[in-house]
């Protein structure tokens, strides 16, 4: 009986942290701010204002609550599109250069944690 009720309150325990814990580890900011500092995005891009383009926290904003925001920022950052910049003009987004998906999805998370 005593061992039971020991498995049942350790049992207890383990699924009360799990759901204390958040589902996602937060994004690694010195390596998502490595990755842009050595991809040159900060020329275009600033976390909260507007350069040549736009700021990250407007990006965060744009994306916010939407399941696809990660594709959206992950597609941006490693396909190249044509993007409309602040002055009109369009130009090809530059692609990140890193094969690494992890290094990949933590940037675009850091992005949308802005």
């Amino acid at each position: 009986m005593f061992k039971s009720s020991i498995a049942l309150a350790s049992a207890s325990a383990v699924l009360a942290l799990a759901f204390l814990s958040p589902a996602h580890a937060a994004p690694d900011e010195e390596a998502a701010k490595a990755l842009m500092k050595a991809n040159d995005c900060t020329k275009c891009h600033a976390v909260d204002k507007t350069k040549k383009g736009p700021a990250l926290k407007k990006i965060a904003e744009k994306y916010k609550g939407k399941a696809d925001g990660q594709a959206k920022v992950l597609t941006s950052i490693t396909t190249g599109p044509t993007v409309k910049l602040a002055d009109g003009t369009e130009e090809k987004h530059k692609v990140i250069d890193s094969k690494d998906q992890k290094e990949l999805k933590n940037l675009a998370d850091w992005i949308l944690a802005q």
